[in-house]
């Protein structure tokens, strides 16, 4: 983002802090900013009409007032008319924040639960097995499809199995994907969820589950290194024969004992 909308993103985000600490119920304020997303992303008219700096903030406000009041609830409408009153460099800047906020919000929603770790553990494995099945990964992909029907594939396979956060937040990904890739989608949602719980997440593959045991101390000792808290997703691939590989931010560890093989072959054939 440019300037002007790093300052707009920051007193939206500032207005949506406000309304969580005033009480509002999280999950119904994610899935409120995720429709008005889906709203502006239907509508460049209107989209456009809310992040064009050249008018009148009152106006635009006013705006916001007339189509949204009363159809979501007083917090969305506070959130949207502070976002819609700032300078925005671009209308996509203006939807990409609401939606980065509707994120937060079901994160919070989570938190409040006590289950957001196992909520950014049940998408990332969500992502992982769409991946690995290319029937699948057309299926979810498929933006030709009717929109019930994907968000029906999304419930068919996790409802029931998951937290109401994770169902939310696959389905999303799967109906609204706004122009980005299924796991471009989910990585960016892990992404906004790590920011928000001030924590960096590793991806570690290895040949073999991890007890949950060995996660924690894996997770404790990543938080040692990099100084501040962890989060571990875990990748099976037999591949590695043995060992661990440890991936975070744009640092990878590599300790399988393929990657060893791999440096013994370059040597004996140097």
């Amino acid at each position: 983002m440019q300037g002007s909308s790093r300052a707009a993103a920051a007193s939206s985000h500032e207005a949506f802090r406000e309304v969580l600490v005033g009480g509002a119920d999280a999950a119904r304020l994610g899935d409120e900013l995720f429709g008005v997303v889906d709203t502006l992303d239907s509508s460049s008219t209107l989209r456009r009409a809310l992040a064009d700096s050249s008018r009148e903030a009152a106006g635009k406000q006013a705006l916001v007032q007339r189509l949204f009041a009363g159809k979501v609830s007083d917090g969305a409408v506070r959130v949207l008319s502070v976002a819609s009153g700032e300078r925005w460099s671009s209308d996509r800047d203006l939807t990409d924040t609401l939606e980065g906020l509707a994120v937060e919000s079901v994160i919070a929603a989570a938190e409040a639960a006590n289950r957001a770790d196992r909520v950014e553990d049940e998408l990332f494995r969500f992502e992982r097995i769409v991946a690995a099945d290319g029937g699948l990964q057309a299926a979810v992909g498929n933006r030709t499809a009717p929109l019930d029907s994907r968000v029906a594939l999304v419930d068919e396979l996790l409802g029931g199995k998951v937290a109401d956060e994770t169902l939310t937040l696959a389905r999303q990904a799967v109906a609204h994907p706004r122009g980005r890739r299924f796991d471009r989608t989910v990585e960016t949602y892990l992404e906004l969820a790590a920011k928000r719980r001030d924590q960096q997440t590793a991806t570690v593959t290895s040949a073999v589950p991890l007890a949950d045991a060995e996660r924690e101390r894996l997770g404790a000792g990543l938080s040692a290194i990099y100084g501040g808290k962890v989060h571990v997703n875990t990748v099976v691939d037999p591949r590695v024969m043995g060992g661990v590989k440890v991936e975070i931010g744009d640092e990878v560890i590599d300790g399988t004992v393929l990657r060893k093989l791999e440096g013994a072959r370059r040597a004996m054939g140097s």
